[in-house]
């Protein structure tokens, strides 16, 4: 009786079946019809099946990109070849085609939705960028390039005066020969270890040590902006064509988080801001998510080392701990990889290592320098402007200023630190010589790291936000503090600074062992000439960069590329065979800066992430992405 309830059922067939045979095939040709549907959807790889089939996903054509997004995709193993979109020249600046190699080698490597299939057509045409937002498959998200640039209130290069018409003869002499020191720089890295991390001069070859996981190339992406903004454009093109073509990212090592971050992700974000190049933006968005699994411990604290291969987080016991101006020192990239990805998960990871730095008691408002990762307290109470905790303060400041001074919390965090810096670190020698002491448990250690001398250059950059009554007092104290360093390097036989010098026992401003006397090119102290010559023209801050530049010529110098000194105190110091990166990302470059008009970078359009890349201001009055206010 139950065949009889389908419509146009017969009983009598030609065929001459009985019921229950008929029964039986009917039953057999409709499983095979719903196993057959069934594989459209179920079967891998059925996703243009299922097109055939199902609607297609509306898209709202216009909307900003502000959506939370919890997750994050994992990082690819290949990499599809990029698709580079040219770059909105800036005004007064030559159009970035200008830079474009004539022999390309083979196989080189805002904020709107776009419907359906004008996405490629719109990127061809160079006016934006597009890429697939994390955990939105489908949804592409655009980078306005062109808006970006023209919200810029200075040209990258900076007005680009005829210089024939420049009065200071001397100072353009100047700095030709610094560029001409970048070049020597990077042509010895070139020639001798090109891919490799950083050059060995003295045996000319290269080095690649352990500390980025298996990357390769750190020179290379470290001098990406000191070459274009330096106008090395044959240099800049063979760094750009290593970064298509050899910089891979399927590696399997322990890596640092912080050299990673600060050399690999800050030299792709600035190589892309500066030139609009898709490559950089593509590698820096998926390194960045490589280095996510860091943050997976229970306070969201990362741990220092992430394992490349595993997705692990390094030494994860719960005795470890994790270094300030390690974790302290990724809010500047990461909420541009949000920037430029459409993915809040980068900027969710640093908020909340602010949420946990404001909720934990801090020893008369310091902030040790180690802190566990599993229970959220600190684990032992050592302070210091120097290693360790240096970039973590520096982090604040500029983040207030990146945010188009918006970062309330900040800005907040930043001169609270400050306050208790100057309260229970700062002394001045029987000498007259200002200086920041480490504080041990409450006991101070009378001696300041090359590390710290940045500081007075952070200080000088913040004393404009300052409360009124303290903006004079702070750029003395910024002035005093780079006189200090200068003096490290005045008191040595060699014009170089010592990784650490005391103020003890009647010596004040020199390394008192062996071990703390070596230089290693390090920047911190032309770091803080280029921020006072900024904010006061002193000429005495160009004199003091011109005999560091005598000096590297003299002593750190050699057949092939520059090295650092193990003893600056002899006049006759051994090398210690080894061309740091930071050398060209930021020495070369603040000494540069320094010799160059305030427009060139200027300070209104640019911050300098703590390897001295230039990451951009916030000018926009609509980003609701990744700056967040407080």
């Amino acid at each position: 009786m139950l065949m009889r309830k389908v419509p146009g059922f017969v009983p009598a067939s030609p065929w001459g079946l009985r019921l229950p045979q008929k029964f039986l095939f009917l039953l057999f040709l409709s499983g095979l019809v719903t196993l057959c549907f069934g594989a459209l959807f179920l079967l891998p790889h059925s996703s243009r099946l299922k097109r055939l089939f199902l609607a297609p996903r509306t898209q709202q054509p216009g909307l900003e990109v502000v959506a939370e997004i919890a997750g994050h995709a994992p990082a690819r193993e290949q990499e599809p070849p990029p698709n580079p979109a040219p770059a909105a020249p800036a005004p007064g600046e030559d159009a970035p085609s200008s830079w474009a190699s004539p022999r390309r080698r083979k196989g080189g490597l805002r904020r709107t939705r776009p419907t359906g299939p004008r996405v490629e057509a719109t990127a061809a045409r160079g006016n934006s960028i597009p890429a697939s937002r994390p955990g939105d498959e489908g949804v592409p998200f655009r980078f306005d390039f062109n808006a970006f640039r023209s919200r810029l209130r200075h040209p990258v290069l900076g007005t680009r005066a005829d210089e024939s018409q420049e009065p200071q003869s001397q100072v353009r002499a100047q700095r030709e020969k610094i560029k001409e020191m970048m070049q020597f720089a990077w042509q010895s890295y070139k020639r001798y270890a090109m891919g490799k991390n950083e050059l060995r001069p003295l045996t000319k070859d290269g080095y690649e040590g352990n500390m980025f996981g298996g990357l390769s190339g750190a020179t290379v992406i470290d001098s990406l902006d000191t070459l274009y903004l330096m106008e090395l454009k044959e240099e800049f093109q063979e760094a750009k064509a290593w970064v298509e073509e050899s910089f891979h990212l399927n590696v399997s090592g322990e890596a640092s988080l912080f050299e990673v971050n600060i050399r690999y992700i800050g030299g792709l974000l600035s190589a892309f801001y500066l030139t609009g190049e898709e490559v950089f933006r593509i590698k820096a968005i998926r390194l960045g998510e490589k280095l996510l699994p860091a943050f997976n411990t229970p306070t969201g604290i990362p741990k220092g080392v992430v394992s490349f291969k595993s997705g692990n987080w390094g030494w994860a016991t719960a005795g470890s701990s994790s270094i300030l101006a390690e974790f302290g020192s990724l809010h500047l990239e990461f909420l541009h990889l949000t920037e430029l990805s459409g993915n809040q998960v980068f900027a969710e990871k640093v908020r909340n290592i602010r949420k946990v730095l404001r909720k934990i008691e801090k020893p008369f408002g310091l902030y040790p320098n180690f802190l566990s990762p599993v229970s959220g307290n600190w684990v032992q109470h050592h302070v210091s402007v120097g290693g360790l905790g240096d970039s973590f303060y520096e982090y604040l400041i500029k983040s207030w200023l990146m945010s188009g001074k918006t970062d309330m919390e900040a800005k907040n965090m930043y001169y609270e630190a400050l306050e208790a810096i100057e309260t229970y670190l700062l002394n001045v020698s029987p000498g007259g010589l200002t200086y920041i002491a480490e504080w041990r448990g409450g006991i101070l250690d009378h001696k300041m790291g090359h590390l710290a001398c940045f500081s007075g250059g952070m200080i000088a950059l913040g004393a404009e936000d300052a409360k009124e009554e303290k903006r004079a007092h702070y750029r003395e104290l910024a002035a005093q503090i780079t006189k200090t360093c200068h003096e490290s390097y005045a008191r040595s036989d060699t014009k170089l600074g010592p990784e650490a010098f005391w103020f003890n026992s009647g010596r004040e401003a020199v390394a008192t062992q062996l071990s703390e006397s070596y230089y290693i090119l390090r920047p911190e102290v032309v770091e803080s000439y280029m921020y006072l010559w900024r904010q006061t023209h002193n000429p005495i801050y160009r004199e003091w960069g011109w005999e560091v530049v005598l000096a590297l010529e003299k002593y750190c110098r050699t057949e092939a590329g520059f090295s650092g000194i193990q003893d600056v105190y002899s006049s006759t110091p051994n090398h210690d065979n080894k061309q740091q990166s930071f050398f060209l990302a930021e020495t070369l470059k603040y000494l540069y800066l320094l010799f160059s008009e305030d427009d060139l970078l200027s300070l209104e359009d640019w911050v300098f992430n703590t390897e001295a890349h230039p990451l951009p201001v916030n000018h926009s009055d609509s980003s609701g992405r990744a700056w967040g206010r407080h």
